[in-house]
């Protein structure tokens, strides 16, 4: 699994609910993360944030 930031706090994170594969969209703001999205596929996740500026860590 992967966890990739972009700007403003966002982390898009690959992850596995209910036994498939999804993209969990976060805002951290502080010390609170906001859930933005769960989305099936990276062209969901642009709807949520730039896709060219989100860096892997």
């Amino acid at each position: 699994m992967g966890i990739w930031r972009g700007p403003d706090g966002i982390e898009v994170e690959a992850i596995v609910l209910n036994d498939r594969p999804c993209l969990r969209v976060t805002r951290r703001i502080g010390e609170r993360r906001i859930l933005l999205a769960y989305c099936l596929d990276v062209r969901e996740v642009g709807e949520h944030v730039d896709l060219a500026e989100l860096v892997a860590t």
